[in-house]
């Protein structure tokens, strides 16, 4: 692609393809931070579990270590994907989405795990569907805010068509069942469709059709309604229904300003139930205090800032899809990290979600990374146009010394 013809013939053509970008060091470094701090907590909150386990004490911090490696190949591949590859292909690569959505309820390759069909089986290690969904959704969407721009800004339809799709992959997730993965999914895309600048008043409007369903979704199961009643008061039940959110509680606690020290929780020691999981936070802030916590979210708060100022860096390029890939990408972590933080807090009902790089974990750890590539991706195109364009008027100004 010429990005500037010389009418001379000893001039040469900058080409966009010779231009070199970078990658955006302070989103990378943030990345890291926060995979660092989580493999800490991981080491430390899962000694107790694996000994209990009898697989020796250190299992999941090498599991986590392994996947973490894969984590970084994925980041890498992610990175080196031609954006414009991404938007031409985002249909099909949405509907290989589905079809791993799909293949949880095929036998002998669906897993179902604590009576949730939600894995698929890849050899030796089981696979999370959703987690590659995440990012899948965010293409897409994002290459049809591209292609239907007017359409979203000016018409009830065009609101109607994106939302329709992401209700159906979380319909989908509701069968499998997995209500914390199909609500984040609905968040995003909302957020995305905004973003993308469809008009308040006809997201309020779908959005008050979509309460009804969705407080029957939350409703329809007996698991669900437990976890809102024992959110809204867990000491009513605490050896029971409110176990896992009173011994989070506990824990923070315990931590007041500056933690117990690294280590010295009690509470992981088979009190909290998946303490490097879904509740590592308390775990967190029993060794690391409100300090850690604090930590904790000053890294989020850096790397999604990164995030969606690359995003806003790209649509003032004119690079919309770039763009929206960034501040979908963006959004799905800082709600994802929110819905954690929130639950072992005890200000939100317990959700089945990850905290993004810090939480032990296979298939969210990789996609994690993956995702965190792709935002790099995004950081590297913006400056490579950043540079074709310096690069461009530099030798427009020498053109013009010369004549």
């Amino acid at each position: 692609m010429l990005l500037f013809d010389f009418s001379n013939d000893d001039q040469q053509a900058t080409r966009f393809g010779d231009v070199k970008g970078r990658y955006d060091i302070p989103l990378v470094v943030a990345a890291m931070l926060l995979a660092s701090l989580g493999l800490v907590m991981v080491a430390s909150s899962s000694i107790a579990i694996a000994d209990g386990q009898h697989v020796g004490p250190f299992y999941y911090l090498y599991r986590h270590l392994a996947f973490l490696a894969i984590g970084l190949v994925a980041a890498n591949v992610m990175a080196r994907v031609e954006l414009a590859w991404l938007e031409r292909n985002a249909l099909p690569l949405l509907l290989c989405g589905a079809v791993l959505l799909l293949l949880v309820f095929v036998p002998f390759i669906g897993v179902r795990v604590n009576g949730a069909r939600r894995w698929i089986r890849l050899g030796i290690i089981g696979f999370q569907s959703v987690e590659a969904v995440k990012i899948l959704l965010v293409v897409y969407m994002a290459s049809y805010l591209v292609r239907h721009r007017d359409n979203l800004q000016g018409t009830l339809f065009g609101v109607i068509k994106p939302l329709g799709i992401a209700a159906i992959f979380a319909g989908l997730l509701l069968v499998q069942p997995d209500f914390g993965s199909a609500t984040l999914l609905m968040a995003v895309t909302l957020g995305m469709v905004w973003l993308g600048g469809a008009p308040l008043r006809n997201l309020a409007a779908l959005g008050a059709l979509a309460l009804p369903v969705l407080a029957g979704a939350a409703l329809s199961q007996d698991y669900r309604v437990k976890r809102l009643t024992s959110f809204l008061d867990p000491w009513a039940d605490p050896f029971k229904d409110g176990f896992q959110l009173t011994q989070a509680l506990i824990a923070i606690g315990r931590g007041e300003w500056t933690g117990v020290g690294l280590g010295a929780s009690v509470q992981k020691l088979f009190y909290l139930p998946e303490a490097h999981t879904d509740f590592i936070l308390a775990v967190l802030a029993e060794e690391l205090g409100f300090a850690g916590v604090v930590l904790v979210l000053v890294l989020f708060a850096w790397l999604v800032g990164r995030g969606f100022a690359i995003g806003l860096r790209a649509v003032e390029q004119n690079r919309h899809f770039a763009g929206y890939c960034a501040f979908g990408v963006s959004l799905m972590l800082a709600l994802q990290a929110l819905v954690s933080i929130g639950v072992n807090l005890g200000v939100l009902p317990t959700k089945g979600l990850t905290l993004p790089l810090v939480s032990s974990g296979g298939s969210s750890v990789i996609m994690t990374c993956a995702a965190i590539g792709l935002l790099a991706r995004v950081s590297y195109e913006v400056s490579r146009a950043e540079n074709a364009m310096l690069q461009v008027i530099s030798e427009r100004q020498a053109l013009e010394v010369r004549a």
